[in-house]
């Protein structure tokens, strides 16, 4: 039966072929596919690199901020000590919390995808190379120059959640939280642009015939990851962007005495911060339930349930924001409503560890390291979930809340639900790029002495905390019986630090990267990633016909050497992969994928040097470097969508497939919805926002009075948006000139930039100071959001007039002219709904 994407599923019956492929081939794809040598390596793209690269990374941020945690430990192991000042255990405490949540904890997972998936789904990569390449050294530039902040005496100092108004110019002059709120905004850029990357690779890159009922368990948790951060982020990139013209122009989003609210930080920052547990938790949990299965030697049990908690985790995990803010003096409806979301989201969690008791029960588990740190972790995160729990309760929460029973609560859960699985998958794919595997011998001591370390250090500060010590407190007065407890804690820390150590020991001692003679399937996992592998991932892509097709088919990995299923060759001489419809994985397409480039290197240095630059006040520099950080990224981006040869090529078998899709089929249309999410995300926020300080402070706003002006400004963004639709309809006339299109998104490019204009201008003639209250700050904000988008549509209308005048935007080759298309339309859209709100609400005072 002709499915709907046009593809026949019988012909996967065509595979494998009766023979196998011929080894020249295989050399030329080992040719197409070579990484670079030498300093050129620092243009490589390919997953296996880039992927291990941004392991290390999130590993070095891991130890970065365990050394910030033994000297904090250390301060506290007494009363009165003297090992750190207390500017200097501020910083020392902030940004060990901020570099654990933003440098390691949602990166790691971020990098074992990026390494993970594409072997997973056997795809040659994932559809972005250079994208993944770009969100890494942004994360890595960034990174290293926000931590060195701390060597200079300009790490922030507001603790890792950044409360105003302690982080206000008022008490917080110096740029110690500028440092902050520049570089972990820009970090999170990373984080987004690494999730589209996910999102688009585990919907359109997955092996034919994998199913979503096929696909395992571990990309199911990433694509609710992914889709998580595109969600939750933007709440928190929003948030750092207020605080800072707070703090640079001195508008007033969270001074209350100006009609701003510090409550509003909260709101923003939560709404991001309770997600970010379970965006951490759910993809060490899809790690988890690969894991269980191969290391009990068993089918998972209860795979659609798991795959339904990961769901429900993500859409509950939303409305658990508040839960962090019992104790600000709540109405009651609001605290019952997100204590019940809170108790609620455990019954998901309860789930997936029910099911992975039940499959280590049933199955045949070896007691080797990745057992003993899935079981370890297992009872660490049951033990913090209790209290999780315990803590979701109103009357419980009023009397722990900022103590150390939180403290540990947090780190029973992180610890448990996310370190522990992530040391069980080192161990668990170490096979996949060394040549040797670690210690069994050395892991177990590894080990236990990570578990013992763990309850020594924070068993006993739930007693600490329940005896009164608060959080953020640098030192106490002897006399109050913390003491022992603190002592203790400090001794478990260093027995956690000796395991860290030890588990180094094992690395430098093993590792020996490579990517195609690997120790291999150490624990006999029955997924793709298993196959043999080089550069190209694996020689010919498989079609997948179960949820573990190496334990169903052992002759998976000698037909895939052979080259009997799909592509086992370069069709066009260049990097390609399969492009699959999201729910069946039916063919549709050959992606053409970029190779090395030393742009995406350039484009994140530039970035990161416009971010940091702006934070030390080096405005000039700054400056300079947003055109070449533009420039990078669009020379980067030049190369996309070229015009090869062949319109259809045999991918395998005989079968035909075109070389080029456009509209809801390409990828690149899946990442432009993507950024719009994001775009959408921080809008909604700031719609957020600006009703909240109303309806907090409705003294301090006035009425618009100069209403009509919403009408001319609406229309011009609506006929701005008209006007690209017509080129749409342009563009599907085949005996059109390409520049009618082409020159209906130019004159919609010129008709934005002019709406925004009316809009600020007439906006100014109302008189509401941004200086003076939130309503002006408010609008002012909302209509710089419209100006950077402005300013991306006017770079989008100059680049496709550039590909055009190049012959590279033709029929049917239009996926440039999609994307503009769509992010023009939202412009239109927000800017109209942007003018709209501002001068019809509030409607009267």
């Amino acid at each position: 039966m002709i499915s709907e994407t046009g593809f026949d599923p019988k012909l996967f019956d065509r595979f494998p072929t009766a023979e196998a492929r011929p080894d020249s081939e295989r050399a030329e794809l080992e040719r197409i596919w070579k990484a670079p040598t030498g300093w050129a390596r620092l243009t490589i793209v390919n997953n296996n690199y880039v992927g291990l690269w941004y392991v290390a990374t999130a590993f070095f941020f891991f130890l970065l901020a365990g050394v910030l945690a033994l000297a904090i430990r250390a301060q506290l192991s007494l009363p009165l000590l003297g090992v750190l000042p207390q500017e200097t255990y501020n910083q020392f405490f902030t940004m060990h919390g901020t570099v654990m949540m933003f440098l390691f904890a949602v990166p790691i997972m971020e990098a074992i995808g990026v390494m993970l998936l594409p072997q997973m789904l056997a795809a040659r990569d994932l559809p972005f190379p250079r994208l993944s390449a770009y969100a890494f050294w942004a994360y890595f530039v960034g990174g290293l120059c926000f931590f060195a902040s701390i060597f200079f005496g300009l790490a922030p100092n507001g603790g890792w959640f950044m409360y105003p108004p302690l982080t206000s110019t008022t008490y917080s002059p110096g740029i110690n939280a500028d440092f902050w709120l520049l570089g972990i905004g820009f970090i999170e850029i990373s984080a987004i642009a690494g999730a589209i990357e996910i999102l688009v690779g585990i919907l359109k890159t997955r092996a034919p015939g994998m199913t979503l009922a096929r696909m395992p368990v571990f990309a199911w948790a990433m694509l609710v990851f992914a889709g998580m951060i595109l969600i939750a982020f933007p709440a928190v990139i929003l948030a750092t962007l207020l605080l800072e013209m707070e703090r640079a122009l001195n508008w007033p989003f969270f001074d209350a005495a100006r009609g701003g609210d510090p409550m509003l930080w909260q709101h923003l920052f939560w709404f991001f911060g309770h997600p970010e547990v379970y965006i951490i938790f759910l993809p060490a949990a899809g790690l988890v339930s690969m894991m269980v299965a191969a290391l009990a030697k068993t089918e998972l049990v209860g795979y659609q349930l798991i795959v339904l908690a990961l769901l429900a985790t993500g859409f509950i995990s939303f409305g658990v924001w508040a839960h962090h803010m019992f104790a600000t003096g709540m109405p009651s409806l609001s605290t019952g409503f997100f204590s019940a979301a809170s108790m609620a989201v455990s019954i998901p969690a309860g789930i997936q560890v029910f099911s992975w008791i039940a499959t280590l029960a049933i199955g045949k588990p070896s007691h080797n390291v990745p057992t003993l740190f899935v079981i370890g972790g297992l009872v660490t995160f049951v033990m913090g979930g209790l209290t999780g729990v315990m803590v979701a309760m109103v009357p419980f929460d009023w009397q722990a809340h900022d103590t150390h029973f939180i403290v540990a609560h947090l780190h029973y859960v992180l610890i448990g639900g996310a370190v522990m699985p992530v040391f069980a998958a080192f161990y668990y794919w170490f096979g996949m790029t060394s040549k040797r595997p670690l210690s069994e011998r050395l892991g177990r001591w590894v080990f236990w002495l990570f578990f013992a370390g763990v309850h020594i250090t924070f068993l006993p500060m739930h007693l600490t905390g329940l005896m009164g010590m608060p959080r953020r407190v640098y030192t106490y007065l002897p006399g109050m019986d913390w003491e022992w407890t603190n002592l203790i804690s400090t001794l478990g820390a260093v027995v956690l630090a000796i395991s860290i150590v030890l588990f180094l020991v094992d690395l430098a001692r093993n590792f020996r990267f490579t990517v195609d003679e690997d120790a291999g399937n150490t624990y006999g996992g029955g997924t793709l990633e298993w196959l043999p592998t080089g550069l190209y991932s694996t020689r010919s892509i498989p079609v997948v016909r179960s949820r573990t097709p190496l334990w169903d088919n052992p002759d998976l990995a000698r037909e895939v050497e052979e080259g009997r299923h799909f592509l086992p060759y370069s069709a066009t001489g260049l990097r390609e992969t399969l492009i699959t419809s999201p729910i069946r994985a039916e063919p549709q397409y050959l992606q053409i994928m970029m190779g090395p480039s030393v742009w995406p290197l350039l484009g994140a240095v530039f970035t990161a040097g416009f971010f940091l630059l702006l934070t030390v006040q080096a405005y000039f520099l700054a400056v300079a470097c947003l055109p070449l950080a533009t420039f990078s990224i669009l020379r980067w981006l030049w190369d996309t969508d070229r015009p090869v040869e062949q319109k259809e090529v045999d991918v395998g078998a005989g079968i035909m497939l075109p070389t080029y899709v456009t509209g809801p089929s390409s990828h690149g249309w899946w990442a432009i919805i993507c950024v719009l999410v994001v775009a959408g995300m921080i809008f909604l926020m700031a719609i957020f926002g600006y009703l909240f300080l109303y309806g907090i402070h409705p003294g301090y706003w006035v009425e618009p009075t100069q209403r009509w002006w919403a009408a001319p400004i609406a229309a011009t963004y609506a006929l701005a948006a008209l006007l690209v639709l017509y080129g749409r309809h342009l563009l599907a006339r085949e005996g059109s000139s390409i520049w009618s299109p082409t020159a209906a998104i130019l004159f919609a490019s010129v008709l934005i930039p002019a709406a925004l204009a009316t809009d600020w201008f007439s906006w100014q003639a109302q008189g509401i100071d941004p200086e003076v209250t939130a309503q002006g700050a408010f609008a002012a904000a909302m209509l710089a959001l419209q100006g950077q988008l402005v300013a991306v549509v006017v770079l989008m209308g100059v680049y496709l007039a550039a590909r055009t005048s190049r012959g590279l935007v033709t029929r049917p080759r239009n996926v440039t002219f999609d994307v503009v298309s769509l992010f023009l339309v939202y412009t239109a859209a927000q800017g109209a709904a942007t003018a709209l709100l501002l001068r019809l609400f509030p409607a009267s005072v």
